[in-house]
C-alpha cells in the first residue's frame, strides 16, 4: 500500500503493468458489464450541459437511451452515478470509429473541439477504479482486472509500461503533478 497524503493507492497500481490495446479489445469496457461508468457528482451536470453538443457523436440509440433516461442515471443497490446504458447494451455516450473500435462520443467531441471536457474521470483513468472510505474519507486507488483487458495486460508487460504511466495524464488531471510524481519516486524505489 502507498500512502500519499489522503490517498490510498494500491502496489498494483505501480507495479502491474497495461496498455490499451483497442486493436484486439475494440473497446469493450465501454460496451461489456451491467453498468454504465461510474460518475461523479459533478459530472452529471457536465453531462446534462454538453448534451447537445455531443448528440451528434452519438449513435441513434445512444440518442434513444439518453432521451429516455436521461443523460446519467443513479443506481439505487449502489447509490452511485452513471452513464446510461442502451438497449442491447453498452454505454449510451460511445460511437463507433470506421474500424468498429468503441470510441467515447464525448472524447470525440473533445478532440474536435465542441466541447472542453475530455470525458468522465472514471473512464480516463480506467483499469484504476477508485472508491471512497467511509471511516476516513480517504481514496482508495485500486487497480481492476477483467478478462476483456486480457490483451492490455499482455501489451503491457511486452512494452514494460505499469498502469501508472500508462495513465500519467489521467492521473494527474485527478491528481495533480506532485501526486504523479510520488507515484514516480515509489516506482523509483520498487526499481521500476
Amino acid at each position: 500500500m502507498i500512502v500519499v497524503g489522503d490517498i490510498i493507492i494500491s502496489e498494483e497500481v505501480v507495479e502491474e503493468q497495461f496498455v490499451c490495446d483497442l486493436n484486439a479489445c475494440k473497446g469493450a469496457c465501454c460496451v461489456e458489464g451491467e453498468l454504465g461508468a461510474p460518475l461523479q457528482e459533478e459530472e452529471t451536470k457536465i453531462l446534462e450541459e454538453i448534451y447537445e453538443k455531443v448528440k451528434p457523436y452519438l449513435l441513434p440509440e445512444g440518442i434513444a437511451a439518453i432521451e429516455k433516461q436521461g443523460p446519467w442515471v443513479r443506481t439505487q443497490e449502489v447509490e452511485k452515478f452513471n452513464t446510461p446504458l442502451m438497449k442491447k447494451g453498452g454505454c449510451a455516450w460511445m460511437n463507433y470509429d470506421k474500424s468498429g473500435v468503441v470510441i467515447c462520443g464525448i472524447e470525440k467531441a473533445y478532440l474536435e473541439g465542441a466541447i472542453d471536457w475530455k470525458k468522465p474521470i472514471s473512464c480516463h483513468l480506467y483499469p484504476i477504479r477508485i472508491t471512497k472510505q467511509k471511516k476516513t474519507g480517504f481514496d482508495m486507488v485500486n487497480y481492476e482486472r477483467w478478462y476483456v483487458c486480457k490483451a492490455a495486460c499482455k501489451l503491457g508487460k511486452l512494452l514494460k509500461v505499469p498502469v501508472f504511466r500508462f495513465l500519467k495524464d489521467a492521473i494527474i488531471r485527478k491528481y495533480g503533478e506532485e501526486f504523479y510524481q510520488a507515484l514516480e519516486e515509489y516506482a523509483k524505489t520498487k526499481g521500476i
